[in-house]
């Protein structure tokens, strides 16, 4: 459904009117997005500043990362990490700029990124503050604001760990303020020993891919076990994929995304929807499967499907869910027992049948919900199961990582859907506005980070769950 403020915002004249007529009426902006195959280069020639507390183990993945990303580079006021970057980009025909008042006066950056790992103690934080405070007001519209830093759990010291906990009100608060221009915030924590597991992750981040995800912290780690290398241009080509729920909304822009850098998508839904998944399996030439998660034999006739069609599974994707709402005096045994069925107990039994055939190096995706880490009046079925998700992803990436297999949840928050559209409007208003780009989400935006989280580059990225919302007000 069209966000009717989105539209307006677009239209110039409009804009004009609403500010000549003194209507206190803030349009989001038209988010950025890129719809194209992945490219080698995500964003050629686009400027990004570095800064750091000093040099550190990222300085020369960072700097060769964003050589291999096209960037155009300035570093800020650190001759011997501007040396570095020199040193790293040079091969790439991507020298850099070392940045002084005069540049920062008329550049208009499309990422800055700072480097905190080399945080020590509470009066760092003051340089996080001067590097921000002075590039913040700079970064172009639908920009990114990244920081990165070591989890705090493996610091031992409690006062280092304050200050690097502290990264997170910071990047959560920033996210708020520069929401308004389409601009993000994120904050990557990087393992010692994961620093080459950065670039990926850096790539999907800095790029138009991951316009809707804002005020997220997440891991990058070396748990998942593998001698793969990223590819970075049709990363899944051959890829067996399943993906539940995929006739409508969410799970067919999923397959499409898929499709669309190289997977073989078996587009699964239920018999009701066979007309839809037989349209969409054509245009993808996909191969459709009709089956009822809710049905007990739904995983064997899965696994039989798949086994005789292909040598396995590679990534498997559970997007098919269920509202059921009623407020908990009024939810009868039939709505708890069916939304926790589909949307949980089904997901478990079907991946318990597929792990003996998930290929090394596969991946799994749940979909889970930011409901499920905030709850909802009317809905404790459907925040059960979705919490419920969370925990078993996090169990579950640790059974599997020594075969390569990272799992994953990803947590929308409001996506403009045919479900959402039935909403009543000013519950419908109040749920796009109540986040920091004040727009909801497309199913594109779910879809994107789907796809490279279904890519061998996010090897450094298991047991997570990563928010979809825009920045969302509600939750954690």
């Amino acid at each position: 459904m069209t966000d009717f403020l989105v539209e307006i915002g677009k239209n110039d004249i409009a804009k004009k009117l609403i500010k000549s007529m003194g209507i206190p009426l803030s349009l989001p902006k038209d988010l950025k997005r890129d719809k194209m195959e992945w490219q080698e280069h995500p964003i050629l020639d686009l400027p990004v500043i570095f800064g750091s507390i000093k040099g550190s183990d990222l300085t020369i993945p960072v700097a060769q990362s964003f050589a291999r990303m096209g960037a155009n580079t300035w570093v800020f006021q650190n001759e011997k990490i501007f040396q570095t970057f020199v040193n790293q980009g040079s091969p790439w025909g991507r020298t850099p700029e070392i940045l002084d008042d005069k540049i920062i006066a008329k550049i208009k950056p499309h990422a800055i990124v700072f480097d905190a790992t080399e945080i020590n103690a509470l009066d760092d934080l003051s340089l996080v503050h001067e590097f921000f405070h002075k590039l913040i007001p700079k970064l172009n519209n639908c920009g990114r604001a990244i920081i990165l830093a070591r989890k705090p759990m493996e610091i031992y010291d409690p006062i280092k760990a304050g200050a690097i906990h502290a990264l997170e009100g910071f990047m959560r608060s920033m996210g708020r303020e520069i929401g308004k221009n389409g601009s993000t915030t994120q904050l990557i924590y990087v393992d010692k020993g994961s620093e080459n597991r950065l670039e990926p992750v850096l790539r999907f981040f800095m790029s138009y891919r991951s316009s809707y995800i804002s005020g997220q912290s997440l891991h990058v780690t070396s748990k998942v076990i593998t001698d793969n290398s990223p590819s970075f241009i049709r990363p899944i080509d051959g890829k067996v994929a399943l993906v539940t729920g995929a006739a409508r909304g969410i799970g067919a822009e999923i397959s499409k995304s898929l499709s669309r850098e190289g997977a073989n998508v078996i587009c699964m839904d239920l018999g009701g929807e066979g007309e839809h998944l037989s349209k969409l399996s054509d245009e993808l030439c996909a191969t459709p499967l009709i089956c009822d998660i809710t049905d007990k034999n739904s995983h064997n006739i899965i696994l039989d499907f798949i086994l005789k069609r292909f040598d396995g599974i590679d990534i498997i994707i559970h997007n098919a869910g269920i509202t059921r709402d009623k407020t908990l005096a009024k939810m009868d045994k039939s709505l708890w027992d069916k939304t926790l069925d589909v949307n949980l107990i089904s997901l478990v039994r079907i991946n318990e049948a597929l792990k003996p055939h998930i290929k090394k190096d596969g991946r799994i995706i749940c979909m889970s919900s930011v409901t499920g880490i905030a709850g909802n009046i009317g809905q404790t079925n459907y925040s059960t199961s979705k919490a419920g998700i969370i925990g078993y992803v996090k169990a579950l990436s640790l059974d599997l990582r020594e075969k390569g297999v990272s799992v994953n949840a990803i947590a929308p928050g409001f996506i403009e859907t045919q479900m959402t559209a039935k909403i009543p409007f000013m519950t419908r208003e109040a749920a796009r506005r109540l986040c920091n780009l004040s727009q909801g989400g497309l199913p594109y935006d779910v879809a994107e980070l789907v796809t490279f989280l279904s890519s061998p580059g996010a090897y450094g990225i298991t047991g997570e769950v990563i928010r979809v919302c825009g920045g969302s007000f509600i939750g954690a």
